[in-house]
Order: structure tokens, then sequence, then C-alpha cells
């Protein structure tokens, strides 16, 4: 096993544990073990408890939110102290005074990506997991925490006609189907991360946007993310695409759901 494959490996068995625990949950209650919906409430557990899980770093998140927007008027000072100073050192110098407000504030401008990059590692082991469960499912094997039985279950099981494991890329079933589900989810995944986004950044910036270097690189980085994922999303199995929208809309709730007359200048 390579080394990206044995730092996925706990990963991936603690994803696919989960969903096997959701999946036998529900058969349990009179769900049929082999449809579609019931491996599709099992990727949505799957998000509820990472999501449920990272609660407290979507808090300190919040927190870091209302230290940047109270950050914004030193920022500003900072940005008229060298408006129109393009050499080396008075840029250096900048960026350094900036870092030092930081600090001081105990905030970071790139902080609005930890729960997007905490929730990385489960993503990529839910891919990698689906990705490979239609050659597992013709061996006859177990994947993670899976059995080989909920493995063939999970690689027939679809959804409208398009199997969970299928992509636009790498189809199944209907192809009319696949087509079809993966776009739309795919559209749904590109909008919800988007809007959330956009909320991260209204949020994080006040009135007086201050358009440094940082500010603009944060930028750059949250509206790129929504355009990475859509163009990606033609390789995702649908199982992936359901997983993405859902944390996506799990973001978006919880950003609602934070007042915004808490969030003070």
């Amino acid at each position: 096993m390579d080394l990206i494959g044995t730092i996925m490996a706990p990963f991936k068995w603690l994803v696919s544990a989960m969903m096997a625990g959701f999946h036998d949950g529900l058969s349990a209650i009179g769900m049929l073990a082999a449809s579609g919906w019931t491996w599709t409430l099992s990727i949505i557990g799957l998000v509820l408890v990472i999501r449920a899980a990272l609660i407290p770093v979507f808090l300190k998140q919040v927190n870091v939110q209302q230290r940047m927007r109270r950050l914004q008027p030193d920022l500003k000072k900072l940005q008229d102290k060298y408006r129109g100073k393009t050499d080396p050192v008075s840029r250096q110098a900048m960026a350094q005074e900036q870092m030092a407000l930081y600090k001081a504030h105990g905030t970071n401008p790139f902080s609005a990506c930890l729960p997007l990059l905490i929730q990385m590692p489960f993503f990529f082991a839910l891919f990698q997991m689906l990705s490979g469960i239609s050659a597992a499912a013709g061996q006859g094997e177990g994947v993670g925490a899976m059995s080989a039985e909920q493995v063939v279950q999970f690689d027939q099981s679809t959804i409208f006609g398009a199997p969970l494991s299928a992509s636009l890329l790498h189809g199944g079933g209907s192809p009319l189907s696949v087509w079809v589900l993966s776009i739309a989810m795919i559209l749904a995944m590109t909008a919800s991360q988007l809007i959330t986004q956009r909320q991260i950044m209204a949020r994080s910036l006040s009135d007086e946007a201050v358009a440094t270097p940082l500010m603009a690189q944060q930028k750059v980085l949250l509206y790129s993310l929504p355009v990475v994922f859509g163009v990606g999303g033609i390789v995702f199995p649908i199982g992936v695409l359901i997983y993405w929208t859902t944390t996506n809309l799990w973001t978006m709730a919880q950003q609602f759901a934070v007042r915004w007359d808490r969030m003070g200048p």
C-alpha cells in the first residue's frame, strides 16, 4: 500500500463503518437492504455524524468571523498607510504589520476554510471507496467495514434508475438517468457551495471591505472552490455528489442559523 493509501485507510474504514451502521439500522426498521434509497439515507447519515462532530469547529469559525469584522478598521488604516507604495520593502513591511494585526486579534484570514479542510479526508475516502466498489463487488470482496454482501447491494442499488456508484465518466444503469441526475446534483452542489462561500465572506468582511492582498487571496480561494468541485463533479460517483451536496446544505443552514445581529462590528 502506498503512502496515500496508508493515510486514507483509517478514514475509509470510518466512512464505511458509519455507512454500514446506518444501512443496518435502516434495514432493521423495514427499509429494503438493496434499495438505493436505503444507501442514500446512509450517506446522508454519514454527513450528519461528521457535521455534528464539527459543530465546535463551526462555532470557533463564527468567533473568527466576528474578529475579522472588528479587524477591518485597522486593516483599512494599514492599507491607507501604504497606499501607492509598491516597492518591495514597503510591501514586505505591510505584510508583516498585517500579520501582526491578525496575531494580535487572534485570527487568520484563511480560518474560514478550516471546516472544509477537516472534511476533505472523509470526502476523498468516500470517493475512493465508491470508485472501487464495482470492482470489489465483482471479486466478492468487502470494502472497509462493509461486508461483501453490502458491497454487492450498494453496487446494484439505484435511485431514479441511476446507480449510486455511477458517474458521468463511468456510467451504469440507464445512461440518461445517470446524466440527468449527475448534472442536477452537480448544479445543486455548486450552487449551494457558492451561496455558502458568499455567506462566509459577508460575515468575515465589514461594509468597509479591505482590499488587502491576503483578503484578495482568501476571496480567490473561497470562490474558486465551487468551480473546482463543479468541474470535478464529472468524475464523482452519484453517492459522492449526494454527500457533498448534503454537507453544503448543512453548512448553509448553519450560517443562516447564526443571527446576523450578533455579528457586531
